[in-house]
């Protein structure tokens, strides 16, 4: 009677995990524009700090400006410290849009973990968060295209640029991204 029990146990323990697995919805992507503003997040500024950290054609280094929608021109303008124009995307190039974040080790960090001492190992763990945004575009005027990537303070200012960015554009959401609807 034992192998009986033993056995009736074990089937059921086995059998239960496929009670409680189901299908995967599928989400529908929207055909309506992307929102320009989130009910949570905080209204994206006209002009903020950024980095330019590279992608757009003839500019090979990082940059520290600050980034500003220009609504009367229709299209994002990257400019240095010293207010020149680098980058502008008009907003109709703009083909994909999404934020991205990533940890980091910061110079210090670096520094000490590479010094032979007791204090190197803790240095190892110390990381932060750096956001983002990231854009694609394609202009049909000079037919050139690329993806270029701008560096912004924080993640809520990095969802409310998105946000506003995608609006402007006509992009629509999937997923975690924005893109234009052929």
């Amino acid at each position: 009677m034992k192998p009986f029990v033993l056995t009736t146990i074990v089937f059921f323990a086995v059998s239960s995990p496929v009670v409680a697995q189901r299908p995967r919805s599928v989400s529908k992507d929207s055909d309506k524009p992307a929102p320009t503003t989130s009910p949570t997040a905080a209204p994206a500024p006209t002009t903020f700090k950024a980095k330019y950290e590279g992608g757009a054609f003839g500019y090979n280094h990082k940059v520290n400006g600050t980034l500003t929608f220009e609504d009367l021109n229709n299209r994002l303008v990257f400019r240095d410290e010293k207010q020149k124009e680098m980058v502008s995307i008009p907003y109709n190039s703009v083909t994909g849009a999404y934020g991205d974040t990533h940890a980091v080790q910061p110079k210090s960090a670096t520094i000490a973990s590479n010094v032979p001492s007791i204090y190197s190992l803790p240095a190892h763990f110390i990381k932060t968060k750096v956001q983002y945004l990231t854009i694609q575009y394609s202009d049909p005027d000079s037919n050139v295209s690329g993806i270029t990537s701008f560096k912004v303070a924080n993640s809520d200012l990095l969802n409310s640029v998105l946000l506003r960015l995608a609006g402007k554009a006509g992009l629509i959401q999937r997923g975690e991204i924005f893109v234009k609807k052929k």
